[in-house]
């Protein structure tokens, strides 16, 4: 994949319904751990580049140009470029990023809630159904 490539490969089968779709490139965005990970970090508020990268461990820089770049391009995140030597960039939410990082740090506060019960659940499940996991 190019660092230029941004757009949403479409499902193989056909045009979809125009609510799937939507629903599907939304869950395409913000199913990718990367995405999560930057707009959690940018709700704290405006990033540098390398600010975001050393926040995020385990990111490559090629992952987060990319990651950013294509929520600069979906509306939620805005990006600053400065004039300087070298050249200083900044990464901030738009109010449809804050909204979308509200929603992301509520499913957050859900998985940290439910996480032990989901592990009880799975283990439940695999005791009484070994080899199905």
């Amino acid at each position: 994949m190019s660092v230029a490539h941004t757009r949403v490969t479409p499902q193989a089968g056909g045009p979809c319904g125009d609510d799937d779709c939507g629903i599907r490139e939304v869950l395409d965005r913000i199913g990718d751990k990367w995405t999560v990970l930057v707009l959690v970090e940018l709700a704290k508020g405006v990033r540098r580049f390398r600010e975001l990268h050393r926040a995020i461990p385990g990111i490559s820089q090629r992952m987060l140009t990319l990651t950013t770049r294509r929520l600069c391009r979906d509306g939620l995140v805005e990006r600053t470029a400065y004039p300087t030597i070298p050249p200083q960039v900044e990464y901030e939410l738009t109010a449809m990023g804050r909204s979308l990082a509200e929603s992301v740090q509520r499913l957050a506060g859900w998985s940290r809630e439910h996480k032990d019960a989901m592990r009880e659940a799975r283990a439940r499940w695999d005791a009484d159904h070994p080899g199905e996991a």
